[in-house]
């Protein structure tokens, strides 16, 4: 026998997969088989290539899809690259090379690390944002938000990156900086094209339900989208005939407004300049204030303010006049941008009115004792006090009680409001999809004469909300970059794409007239946001997005494995897009991605995130030539639950390697290759059975760790006999091949068989031979079941106990508490009392 050589296995195995650009992993199109989509976030290919992290995400996602294939599935499992953005284009910069080359060189090293690893995508359907047969489908989709009047443009305060030159979406500013080079963000107002995710966020919201994500995965994204139900309050203006409108969730706090407070870019301000009497003042604090991010504004610890001074509002539910402020806390982008404060109930509201010594009134006190507003707030609800005639109701009967009398005076109205904004879209960059409209002049003056007359319109709703910008036609797309020496940002808003006179001057698709392009580029979300689609229609010989018959076999995706770093920006505007495009019949699904799971970081041998400034980055090539792609790959998967954040530690990959020789080693002890011969003992066969359930169910519940644990049982049990059957060991491969692929590939050939193992069937365990010995336990907190564990029967408390609490279910039920009894009744239940 030699030895387990895995270089020439490998490279061997790679090969022969490659053969017919990878053709073994192309799914049958027009089948009737059973249909599995299981996709990677792709990825982006900077020029420092993979990190272990990285192959993380790949590894399991590979399990998925050979599992799949095995359990007789059609498997979907395509690989792509998402390729435009501002990494690339700076390094282009500094190093003065094209990006396009860049891109070229980076994808090509990206793409040769992943064969190496022996993964089974289908490179047939292989994806690039950056090539311009993609990104004609970007710009279309774009142009169907406009048409829809989902995009407009508007000037807005908008987050500017000075470093990277360009403005960023508030999801890309992270404690007041840039998410990709970490430098301050400063508010300026600009021109920009917006996308109208608002529009959806309802249905963003709801169908979250339908979904099979983490739960702090979908509670992140009903926190940005935000939902409150409220009132719409209006203070009428002294000395003024309108009023100033706030919206409040606590209605029933009225009576106890000592104040009103305005965001620093509030309308009203410039509008009440002439009855300002400190307007110096005003202007000064304002200008420092929309100078700092929202984030920071938020979490200031210290409030800052400043009174409106010669300005007071009218509380319409007890006709008192109260001073108007201007506080950096107050935000323009959720509500109506200025807030009701009411000190006595507000934590935040109390700190700001005792630093400025502003008056504060309790009208809401608990049910069974008296609450000392001078040292703090009340929040929660209770009784009303110190509110006329509401004196003695309960919060929840008081609030609608005041929304009713002041709606009949036209005082309030109950509403709707959400944090979530609209989607900042342009981006002053060259490396990006250019935004497919042109501008006439011609036809804006069209459009204004029309509406001005109030005639029907022959164009669409994009065009009319825009008057001037039209779509460019389909026929025309793609719009391509044009191919330039200087790429660089211009610093002043401007993309760099403005000073190419040659390619912004053009004709308008609509009257043929003089017409200009527009010149900002697209944000990197947006090759990203619908790429699922371009794997299945690459399925089709012409590359279209009218594939409905593909879509609706092929929708939703089934797994989709990422970062839970993307649980807001992919994930929302990849949602939104889809939803766009059902609402346009192109897809079938409500949703793009029906089950989600994100792989926890492998941090760096310090315990700390991988970084290429700490130098703490593992580059996964030097470990495949040391020990090899199966073992990393087993490794990965072993070092603990997929989810959890893990360091790296190399010095235990040698117990996977280890056991991938034993597991080699194993062939010389098969009695008869050619004979099936059943001849191992009873405890080894129900071992293998219990090896095939275990693996199999923890395979479909994504807990790899476990499995490899059941399967290094396993080789240790037959490598502790004479010798063993071919059907204990070809089980034993089988079981194996999705977590090492190239090794079992191989013993496979060794045993004479004809076929890959890869499309061999998983095996099927037999109830009969396991039952008397395992059984399931169920697992309870304070009396409460969390959990359901299988089990040996007989299993001792300590070890049923040790088991319970390394579950994940039950760990998150015991952080931060003290077991303080456990009650055990063998085979059936623990219980855990903490406290």
């Amino acid at each position: 026998m030699q030895k387990y050589n895995h270089e020439k296995i490998e490279k061997k195995w790679q090969k022969e997969w490659a053969n017919d650009n990878f053709a073994a992993w192309r799914v049958e199109e027009g089948g009737k088989k059973k249909k599995k989509y299981v996709l990677d976030m792709f990825p982006y290919p900077s020029g420092d290539g993979l990190h272990v992290g990285h192959i993380e995400g790949y590894t399991a996602s590979d399990i998925v899809s050979r599992f799949s294939r095995m359990r007789g599935y059609n498997v979907l499992h395509p690989m792509g690259w998402d390729a435009f953005g501002l990494p690339t284009e700076n390094y282009a910069i500094k190093h003065k090379v094209h990006p396009a080359k860049v891109t070229e060189k980076n994808v090509n090293n990206f793409r040769a690390q992943l064969q190496r690893m022996g993964f089974s995508y289908d490179w047939s359907r292989e994806v690039n944002t950056t090539d311009p047969e993609y990104y004609k489908w970007t710009q279309w989709i774009f142009l169907e938000l406009f048409k829809r009047g989902l995009a407009y443009e508007a000037e807005v305060p908008v987050n500017w990156c000075p470093s990277c030159k360009t403005v960023l979406a508030n999801e890309e500013v992270i404690d007041g900086t840039c998410d990709r080079c970490h430098s301050e963000v400063i508010h300026k107002n600009l021109k920009q094209w917006i996308l109208k995710i608002t529009a959806y966020a309802d249905r963003l919201l709801s169908d979250l339900d339908d979904l099979d994500w983490p739960e702090r995965i979908k509670e992140m994204q009903r926190n940005w989208i935000g939902k409150s139900y409220g009132a719409l309050i209006k203070f009428p203006l002294a000395n003024f005939k309108f009023p100033l409108s706030v919206f409040t969730t606590r209605p029933d706090t009225l009576f106890g407004v000592t104040y009103v407070v305005l965001a620093p870019e509030h309308i009203l301000i410039q509008e009440l300049k002439d009855y300002i009497t400190n307007w110096d003042e005003i202007v000064e604090y304002v200008g420092v204030a929309r100078n700092r991010s929202e984030r920071e504004r938020q979490e200031k610890k210290e409030k800052t303010g400043i009174e409106l001074r010669g300005i007071s509002v009218i509380n319409p539910a007890n006709q008192k006049e109260v001073p108007v402020w201007i506080a950096d806390y107050v935000l323009m982008g959720y509500g109506t941008g200025a807030v009701m404060a009411v000190p006595a109930h507000d934590e935040r509201d109390f700190a700001f009115a005792k630093k400025y010594r502003l008056p504060i009134t309790t009208v809401i006190q608990p049910l069974s004792y008296e609450w000392d507003v001078t040292v703090a707030a009340y929040t929660d609800e209770g009784r009303m006090v110190n509110s006329g005639e509401f004196d003695g109701l309960g919060s929840e009967e008081a609030k609608r009680a005041i929304v009713v009398k002041l709606r009949e005076q036209g005082f309030a109205e109950n509403t709707v409001k959400y944090k979530l904004r609209d989607w900042v879209f342009s981006r002053q960059r060259y490396w990006g999809e250019p935004i497919p409209l042109v501008f006439c002049e011609a036809c804006a003056e069209r459009v204004r004469k029309q509406k001005t007359e109030n005639r029907k319109q022959n164009v669409n709703l994009g065009e009319i909300l825009n008057p001037g910008w039209m779509a460019v036609s389909e026929g025309d797309l793609p719009v391509t970059l044009p191919n330039v020496k200087n790429y660089e940002p211009t610093g002043n808003a401007e993309s760099p794409l403005a000073g190419i006179t040659t390619w912004v001057k053009t004709t308008c698709p609509r009257c043929g007239g003089v017409a200009r392009r527009e010149t900002n580029t697209m944000p990197q979300w947006a090759g990203s946001s619908w790429y699922y689609l371009a794997y299945v229609m690459r399925g089709n010989s012409k590359f279209k997005i009218q594939n409905s018959k593909l879509f609706q076999y092929w929708l939703p995706v089934d797994m989709y494995i990422g970062g839970a770093e993307h649980a807001v920006l992919h994930l929302l505007y990849a949602r939104f897009w889809h939803k766009v495009l059902y609402d346009a019949k192109i897809v079938s699904t409500k949703e793009p991605f029906y089950a989600l799971r994100n792989q926890g970081l492998i941090l760096g041998p310090d315990g700390v995130k991988m970084s290429k400034s700490r130098g703490n980055v593992i580059n996964p090539d030097a470990v495949v030539r040391e020990y090899g792609a199966d073992t990393l790959r087993m490794f990965e998967m072993f070092m603990g639950p997929l989810e959890d954040s893990k360091p790296w530690d190399i010095r235990s990959i040698v117990g996977v390697r280890r056991f991938l020789e034993r597991v080699w080693g194993l062939q010389i002890k098969i009695k008869d290759q050619k004979l099936k011969i059943k001849n191992d003992g009873e405890d080894i066969r129900r071992l293998m059975h219990r090896t095939i359930k275990k693996v199999t169910k923890d395979i479909e519940e994504m807990r790899f760790n476990t499995a490899i644990s059941a399967l290094m049982v396993y080789v240790n049990a037959l490598g502790g006999q004479e010798d063993i059957s071919r059907e204990s060991y070809t089980t034993l491969l089988v079981l194996l091949a999705p977590f090492a692929p190239h090794i079992t590939e191989e013993l496979w050939q060794l045993m004479e068989n004809k076929n890959s193992i890869h499309f061999e069937k998983w095996p099927i365990y037999d109830p009969k031979r396991i039952i008397e010995e395992y059984g399931i336990l169920v697992v309870q907190v304070n009396g409460k079941t969390r959990d359901s564990i299988e089990v040996a029967k007989g299993v001792s408390e300590e070890n049923a106990l040790e088991i319970a609490t390394k579950r994940d279910r039950i760990a998150f039920c015991l952080k931060g508490k003290e077991i303080i009894r456990v009650v055990y009744v063998q085979n059936k239940l623990i219980n855990i009392v903490v406290k």
